[in-house]
């Protein structure tokens, strides 16, 4: 028994050797911001439990049976005592005001959705500073990254140039995903047919894990990339790398990467079709697949009825692709009026 309760601290430390404190340690202002959010949190509520657990303990061994001298005097109509009320009901009250108040300013502050407006504790961001702009996909089972003012796009891989502000412009293919590089900022999710954002930056260079955060299926362990925080002159080098791989993401070409897949090694494009990115945030990269931007224009204009009637496309083509055997159906694939002449001269609740 001996042996075994020598052996337990070194077990317990071998077992925490594999931890990563990168939570605790971040290269990234918003990290660290959200890491000194939680430290003060944590130190708040220490003020409460460290005294109860305490007292709870003192009085456990002071008031024992076996200790005769401690039982003091009997008094069993004893029910209040103002003073002990104060401290049991106002210590915790201010505690929680405190909490409340850096919970307040915190959700504005750090708002994934707002500019940052400082790259570190001591420094601002230059009046005019134009943010880089990362479009990012969450595929089955791999990241997709499109750089819309570099034109190229990568798989697996992201890079950024070190104090730069980043906007992420987040979307998901298929199940609902979570894009997170924890030393970077906070997790955020990804879902089909909506967009979130985020907005941070890096302050350190160096090679940083990105990882999805969400469950999304049987490959969701190896849904990983790497994030290169790099000098700006080593940012463009790596642009210049993506450049010279000499391939184009088309339509067609999004439509075969999207298909579940596994361990998904880094790809890099040389160019990327365009308007891509609204296409699959619009779920639309088909052809022959109306747009949810202008299926939701149209229903806030009132809808158009009967027309979709005559304006039927064929689904073969997107069935065929998701391994679906079932007969062939139709559904709207559009809705246009070209010109005037055009509506003057087809039928009554009829557009070409």
């Amino acid at each position: 028994m001996k042996l075994l309760r020598g052996l337990l601290i070194p077990a317990l430390a071998l077992l925490l050797s594999g931890c990563d404190a990168v939570l605790l340690s971040p290269s990234g202002d918003i990290a660290r911001q959200q890491r000194d959010l939680i430290a003060i949190s944590v130190v708040l509520m220490l003020i409460i439990i460290i005294p109860v657990i305490a007292l709870t303990l003192l009085f456990a061994w002071k008031y024992r049976e076996s200790n005769k001298a401690a039982h003091g005097e009997y008094d069993p109509d004893w029910n209040h005592s103002t003073v002990l009320e104060l401290i049991v009901w106002s210590a915790p009250l201010m505690i929680i005001i405190a909490l409340g108040a850096i919970t307040w300013t915190s959700t504005h502050k750090l708002d994934p959705y707002r500019p940052i407006d400082q790259l570190d504790a001591s420094r601002s961001v230059a009046a005019g500073t134009k943010p880089l702009v990362v479009e990012v996909v969450a595929l089955d089972w791999k990241w997709l990254f499109l750089y819309p003012e570099q034109g190229i796009a990568t798989v697996n891989e992201m890079a950024a140039p070190v104090d730069r502000p980043i906007e992420f412009h987040i979307t998901a293919s298929n199940v609902m995903n979570a894009f997170f590089v924890p030393s970077l900022a906070g997790m955020i999710y990804a879902m089909p047919g909506m967009e979130t954002q985020l907005h941070a930056v890096m302050n350190k260079t160096g090679d940083f894990a990105g990882l999805s955060a969400n469950y999304s299926g049987a490959g969701f362990s190896d849904m990983t990339f790497r994030f290169h925080s790099l000098s700006n002159a080593d940012f463009d080098g790596w642009v210049a790398k993506a450049r010279a791989s000499g391939a184009e993401l088309g339509r067609d070409d999004y439509l075969k990467l999207e298909q579940p897949s596994e361990r998904e090694p880094v790809r890099y494009y040389a160019s990327v079709s365009k308007g891509l990115y609204n296409a699959i945030l619009n779920r639309c990269v088909e052809s022959n697949r109306m747009c949810q931007s202008d299926m939701m224009a149209l229903d806030k204009q009132g809808g158009q009825g009967i027309v979709g009637a005559y304006n039927l496309a064929s689904s073969v083509g997107l069935r065929s692709r998701l391994g679906l055997t079932e007969a062939e159906k139709r559904y709207v694939g559009a809705l246009c009026l070209t010109r005037d002449a055009d509506v003057a001269a087809a039928p009554a609740g009829r557009s070409r």
